[in-house]
């Protein structure tokens, strides 16, 4: 499956980016393709597009703030957890989202 993910913790740094690097290595260690826009005190980086939006079958949001343009993934499967829940259990989330 394709999907997209946005992470973001309330300061930004460490807890975004690690957030999006386990969930890359979780997707490919489970076959899974997947691209993460992170947002946090840097702004947004690594911004979906429009495209990577369309050809994903579903959408991860790992955040523990408000993730900004959250209108973009309208009409999208997706699901909401913590930054925290991408970082110790993100097998369960690609499991729930692939079921």
């Amino acid at each position: 499956m394709k999907f997209v993910a946005i992470t973001a913790c309330p300061t930004g740094i460490a807890h975004t980016y690690m957030a999006a690097e386990q969930l890359k290595k979780t997707a490919a260690s489970m076959g899974h393709e997947i691209k993460v826009e992170t947002q946090g005190s840097m702004g947004i980086e690594n911004a979906l597009t429009q495209s990577d939006i369309d050809g994903a079958d579903a959408v991860i949001l790992a955040a523990d703030i408000a993730v900004e343009q959250v209108d973009r993934f309208e009409g999208k499967r997706k699901i909401e957890v913590s930054v925290q829940n991408a970082l110790k259990n993100p097998q369960a989330i690609f499991t729930e989202l692939a079921g």
